[in-house]
């Protein structure tokens, strides 16, 4: 009668528990990955949020002048909304995002179809919350869109977004 196992069974089994493992290790790799991206977008969408504050549509008086806001940082965006600085950890957290507003067919010609005269004073906003480094490959951002219906012959304004 035989006892044990044979050099040939040990070796398959270990082949078979190192394809487990590295499986299992990769599953991993990829799960924090994505922990740390979904905490880069949740950051990203309160800045867009600080951004709606600091600017908000219902303020564009003139949307064919209004409506473009160059880049801001979020430091600069949370000044705007409130006195009370910054925490340590907010300043963390925010360090290196961005906000940007443009609309993207104010300048079209009455003959395009996306222009504002043609669509009835509809205007498409592109919000844009970037973050990383500009002069390294690191560099994120995440954009939104909306959109603001101004009507010329009335005095309203109304907007919706997508994301």
């Amino acid at each position: 009668m035989k006892r044990g196992f044979t050099l040939v069974e040990v070796l398959l089994a270990t082949v078979i528990l190192s394809f487990g493992l590295a499986g299992i290790l990769g599953a991993m790799s990829q799960a924090q990955s994505t922990m740390i991206y979904s905490a880069y977008y949740q950051t990203a969408q309160e800045v867009m949020d600080l951004g709606d504050m600091a600017y908000p549509l219902s303020d564009v008086e003139d949307p064919d002048q209004d409506l473009d806001i160059t880049e801001q940082d979020a430091d600069d965006l949370w000044k705007m909304i409130t006195d009370e600085p910054m925490t340590k950890t907010q300043k963390e957290r925010y360090d290196n995002y961005t906000w940007e507003r443009e609309a993207l067919n104010k300048t079209a010609m009455d003959k395009d179809e996306l222009s504002p005269e043609r669509l009835g004073g509809l205007y498409i906003i592109k919000l844009t919350v970037g973050w990383g480094s500009k002069h390294i490959s690191g560099e994120r951002e995440q954009i939104s869109y909306t959109v603001l219906w101004r009507n010329k012959n009335a005095d309203t304004t109304q907007s919706s977004s997508t994301n």
